[in-house]
């Protein structure tokens, strides 16, 4: 690796706080459909003519805006993508925004060992919980149909879809067979959310919820496939233990049990965005990680499942399968 390599390495994230700033300050939704002068577009974002002015030049050579005349306007990649209450608009990058402050904090999580920062959901405010649901489904909702082709839901009649966010998986698993009755397992300020994504499907008969802690909350019984999509992640090793005992408990004779998550090889080095992803949970949890596939195999294992086999999908994280014995 060159100095040159480094040095942009270690630069990096100047292009990166460019772009989530003008996403913060509503830049690219303040100018859609009008060509403006940076004051004009201070006045309307209620911040200082020359920090804007400045700021929007960036935009232009990163390529997110273009200038004509000391006017600027979106690129049409900027109006498709970034301009709010459009189709295609990437609201998760508000989300984005959020594990920027985080990652900041990397240095002091190192020294502790965990996150140096406040991670309680319920005590973080409206704005985040709805960035940080919007990324999971607009992440979710294109996996969810590459996750249903590669299971075999023939049979599943009764799902719980623990932590299930947005509903995402589940609306995907639904739309593959109509005869599944969801269940979504979430907090109490995100269950509202959920139930908001999953009218705009129309899909309002197939779904039920549960308001509460995954830890602590009670499951009922009688399901036919649990699914753990990204909630392992957040975890001890432990925990995982704990909570993979208590999805066998609620599953029928032959039921499935899916985590869809980052599996790293032993050596915890691949695959790379796994390696990364754990740093994420350094920095944003107590105790969160990325785990192996054999440290997986254990926790089905301690709960009567058998570990039947992961897949790899592609788009850089697995799903490992068990089955009650």
């Amino acid at each position: 690796m060159t100095p040159e390599e480094i040095k942009n390495i270690a630069a990096a994230f100047q292009k990166s706080r460019i772009l989530l700033s003008a996403i913060e300050l509503d830049i690219f939704t303040t100018l859609d459909g009008h060509l403006l002068t940076s004051e004009d577009t201070a006045k309307k974002i209620n911040a200082d003519s020359r920090g804007t002015d400045r700021l929007m030049n960036a935009l232009v050579a990163s390529g997110f805006l273009r200038k004509t005349k000391n006017k600027f306007y979106n690129t049409e990649h900027a109006s498709e993508f970034l301009v709010k209450g459009k189709p295609g608009y990437m609201g998760g990058l508000l989300h984005t925004n959020h594990l920027y402050q985080t990652w900041g904090t990397l240095t002091d999580a190192v020294r502790k060992g965990g996150t140096v920062r406040e991670r309680d959901i319920d005590k973080r405010g409206n704005e985040w919980t709805d960035a940080f649901i919007s990324a999971m489904h607009y992440r979710g909702m294109k996996q969810a149909k590459i996750i249903a082709m590669m299971i075999d839901l023939q049979n599943v009649k009764r799902m719980l879809d623990i932590g299930g966010g947005s509903g995402a998986f589940s609306i995907g698993f639904v739309n593959a067979n109509k005869k599944i009755h969801s269940t979504v397992l979430d907090l109490p300020n995100v269950i509202p959310l959920t139930k908001q994504y999953v009218e705009k499907e129309n899909l309002t008969d197939n779904f039920s919820y549960i308001e509460g802690d995954f830890n602590t909350t009670d499951f009922g019984s009688g399901y036919d496939l649990i699914l753990l999509s990204a909630i392992v992640h957040m975890n001890s090793f432990e925990a995982n233990k704990e909570l993979v005992k208590k999805c066998a408990q609620s599953l029928n004779k032959n039921g499935q049990l899916i985590i869809l998550d980052h599996i790293m090889n032993e050596d915890r080095t691949e695959p790379a965005g796994g390696a990364l992803f754990a740093i994420n949970m350094l920095v944003g949890t107590e105790h969160g990680d990325t785990y192996t596939e054999s440290e997986m195999c254990s926790w089905f294992s301690d709960a009567g499942l058998s570990c039947v086999e992961k897949r790899e999908t592609s788009f850089g994280i697995s799903l490992i399968l068990g089955k009650i014995l």
